[in-house]
């Protein structure tokens, strides 16, 4: 998607954009990787960001994939790249057919996006691409920031590697930034819709050991980040997208537990996530890693939800 910022007509102070929903200053209201829509922490007044979706379907404030790639981008001061079917969709077995949806709706759109901003008369001021953490390797011991090594230990790994590899522009006409995200938690879907009703129940639990690193961002935060992204001109490279406070699985059971008013002791076997989402993808839930956003803190980003009680309460309130 791009943004531009709205400019004022003189002697009259500029409207709040025109967008959908309940919006904020850079909302997104599209599909996103688990399910969860996009808002932000700022109003939409305050900013004054003007979005352009780039859809599968036509229609307001939008263009299609195929008008991207016949036309080019149109102007926009920065770009974003939030595209990718969701992979822990427990609705699609995962073999060969998804692993090569999951591939392509990551790499293909990357491409697309980083040809139009190489061939646009105008390139964006700002990239930014959003992948994941689990370009890290799963550890209980190790710590993570953006400067440490992986990307080449598994079939999640080593996507994170070519989606990133395809964003990379020539040049340093538009600065670029990759967010990789933890797993985001908010209202409306993703990680907390598949969790709340067992949770409200009193049946929920850790998931497998519970000893595992939960690298977790409330919504708000990730959206912040972003914005930082796009807005802060000393910001580029890799920003890891995670909550500044660390987790394992089991706390975060805990905690979403005293959220809800609720025990959470009941815990859910590693066998039965195996069998649900496959051997090879139940490695995102039964295995993680404790990831710092050592840079992210260090160019100036400040969080609204850095603990992770705050954040699940303000989600269930």
């Amino acid at each position: 998607m791009g943004w531009r910022r709205k400019r004022p007509q003189r002697g009259r102070k500029a409207p709040p954009p025109r967008l959908p929903g309940n919006v904020s200053n850079l909302y997104f209201p599209i599909r996103w990787r688990d399910g969860l829509h996009w808002d932000s922490p700022k109003p939409a007044a305050e900013c004054q960001h003007e979005v352009t979706l780039v859809s599968r379907q036509p229609g307001p404030g939008r263009i299609t994939w195929d008008e991207l790639a016949a036309s080019g981008l149109p102007s926009c001061d920065a770009a974003v790249n939030l595209a990718g079917e969701n992979i822990l969709n427990p609705l699609r077995r995962w073999n060969e057919t998804f692993q090569k949806e999951v591939l392509r709706s990551r790499l293909e759109t990357t491409q697309l996006l980083a040809k139009a901003i190489t061939k646009a008369p105008q390139p964006p001021k700002a990239w930014v691409l959003v992948t994941g953490v689990a370009y890290y390797q799963p550890s209980l011991t190790a710590e993570y920031d953006e400067d440490s090594p992986g990307g080449d230990f598994d079939f999640f790994s080593n996507l994170v590697t070519k989606w990133e590899a395809e964003a990379r522009l020539p040049g340093d006409s538009t600065r670029q930034v990759v967010v990789r995200s933890g797993v985001v938690l908010g209202r409306g879907g993703g990680a907390i819709g598949h969790m709340l009703l067992p949770f409200r129940l009193g049946l929920g639990g850790p998931i497998g050991s519970g000893h595992q690193f939960f690298p977790w961002i409330h919504i708000g935060d990730l959206a912040g980040i972003l914005t930082h992204a796009l807005e802060a001109n000393h910001v580029h490279g890799v920003l890891n997208g995670v909550a500044p406070s660390s987790a394992t699985n089991a706390e975060f059971a805990q905690a979403l537990g005293a959220a809800l008013g609720h025990r959470a002791f009941i815990p859910v076997p590693s066998t039965i996530v195996q069998a649900v989402f496959g051997r090879e993808r139940a490695i995102m839930l039964l295995e993680g890693q404790k990831v710092i956003p050592r840079r992210t803190l260090a160019t100036g980003y400040q969080y609204s939800f850095p603990e992770l009680g705050a954040a699940l309460k303000e989600i269930v309130a």
